[in-house]
C-alpha cells in the first residue's frame, strides 16, 4: 500500500503504495513489552482507527503534498485501506515508544478480485499498509512492525501477504531486507511494483 502518486496500476488505475523511511533494525523492539524502558509493539484495537487514519494520511501525503488532509483522506483510494475497519480478516499492529506514544502502524486486509487493493495479489492475500510518524522514521519502527504483521498473519493462516511500492521509495529495500519480493505481475514500466512475502 500506500503513497499516492501519478502512475497507474496493472488496472489503469492511479497507483498506491507504501511510503515508510528505511530501517536497519529492529532491536530494542519488544512485541506486548509493558515496561516503560522498551519500545513496544501490540494489536491493533478499535480506539486505534483515528491513528490508522493518521498513519494511512502519513503514507498518502508524500504524493499529494498539494492537497490538504481532509481533501486526501476524502480520495477513495485512500479511504478503502481504513474505512469500515473492523471487518473480517482486518488485523494490525501499533508500534509506542517508552511512555506509549504511538510511533506508527501496520496493518491489513483482503480485498475481492473485483474490487483489488493497489498491491492485489489474490482474494486470500492480505494487503498491507504501513505508516510511521515523520520523527520516528529511520529508528527500526518500520521494520519491527513488518515482521510483527507477518507473524499475525502467520498466526491468522495466510501463507502471503502483499503490498505496492514504487519503484523509487527507499522503503523498497526495506521491504526486500524483510522478505518481500517482485511478485512477478507488475508490468517493468510501472513506477510501482507489487512485492509479495512468503511466510514461513
Amino acid at each position: 500500500m500506500i503513497v499516492l502518486g501519478l502512475a497507474t496500476n496493472r488496472f489503469g488505475a492511479p497507483r498506491v503504495c507504501c511510503q515508510l523511511a528505511p530501517s536497519l533494525t529492529t532491536g530494542g523492539w519488544e512485541r506486548g513489552s509493558t515496561s516503560d524502558r522498551e519500545r513496544s509493539i501490540r494489536r491493533v484495537t478499535p480506539e486505534d482507527v483515528p491513528f490508522l487514519w493518521d498513519m494511512v494520511y502519513e503514507a498518502a501525503v508524500v504524493d499529494l503534498a498539494y492537497l490538504s488532509r481532509a481533501e486526501v483522506l476524502a480520495l477513495p483510494e485512500v479511504r478503502r485501506y481504513v474505512e469500515g475497519w473492523g471487518r473480517p480478516g482486518d488485523a494490525g499492529v501499533v508500534a509506542l515508544n517508552a511512555s506509549g506514544r504511538k510511533l506508527g502502524a501496520a496493518w491489513y486486509r483482503t480485498f475481492p478480485a473485483e474490487s483489488p487493493g493497489y498491491g492485489f495479489v489474490a482474494p486470500d492475500v492480505p494487503e498491507i499498509s504501513i505508516g510511521v510518524v515523520a520523527e520516528a522514521r529511520g529508528r527500526g519502527a518500520g521494520g519491527a512492525l513488518l515482521e510483527a504483521l507477518k507473524e499475525l498473519a502467520l498466526e491468522q493462516g495466510y501463507g502471503r501477504i502483499s503490498l505496492s511500492v514504487s519503484r523509487r521509495n527507499p522503503a523498497l529495500r526495506l521491504y526486500e531486507r524483510h522478505g518481500f519480493s517482485d511478485a512477478g505481475i507488475s508490468s517493468p514500466s510501472d513506477s510501482s511494483v507489487t512485492l509479495v512475502a512468503e511466510l514461513q
